[in-house]
């Protein structure tokens, strides 16, 4: 049996992607033509192959939220210029999905029911921390807002488990005490704050 989602949690989980999203947007305005070739904090990724995947990944978030399904979109070679853009656009299209979602619903995922405002958190904790690392590739200090960082590391220890580890996340970092809720989210995702400085 599914239990039903809490009054306002898709609207909540709604608003935290658009946080995240403009977060990413604004990393995505970095990346220039040199920097397509620039590793990434993601092991062995260049920023242009970062770029295919984040694609990708917002064509199947919009994918989502029209059709209740995951149904990611081939990834075309695009121009050196064209890559950022290419990744903008399918954003902009998957916030523009989400934002009409005006009621609970459920995504059927290998035939398991699973709430949208779940995916809609997952999505964000990707937006968010690619658009780190988009930043990181490009040479630059784009700290994720501290709010919307906090926000996430209260979902992160739901949605990133020991079963997600090394496959699609390395192992968490360790930071000081004190560190900025930006370097806390990073780590546990297994990236090193302040990675484009090491």
């Amino acid at each position: 049996m599914t239990l039903p989602e809490p009054p306002g949690a898709l609207l909540g989980a709604t608003a935290l992607l658009e946080r995240a999203v403009g977060y990413t947007l604004g990393s995505l305005s970095l990346v220039t033509a040199e920097a397509l070739g620039c590793s990434t904090p993601c092991a062995q990724w260049e920023l242009r192959v970062l770029l295919g995947h984040m694609g990708d990944s917002f064509a199947a978030l919009c994918a989502v939220a029209e059709d209740g399904r995951i149904d990611p979109e081939t990834h075309d070679a695009e121009s050196a210029t064209g890559a950022a853009e290419t990744v903008r656009r399918r954003a902009s299209r998957a916030l523009g999905a989400w934002a009409q979602l005006d009621t609970p619903a459920l995504l059927s995922v290998a035939g398991s029911p699973l709430p949208m405002s779940v995916a809609a958190s997952a999505g964000a904790i990707e937006a968010a921390v690619h658009g780190w690392d988009v930043a990181q590739a490009c040479g630059h200090e784009l700290p994720v807002p501290p709010r919307l960082a906090e926000e996430l590391l209260h979902v992160v220890p739901v949605l990133i488990t020991d079963a997600d580890r090394p496959v699609r996340f390395a192992q968490p970092v360790s930071v000081p005490r004190g560190a900025g809720p930006s370097d806390r989210l990073v780590a546990f995702t297994g990236r090193r704050p302040g990675w484009n400085r090491a």
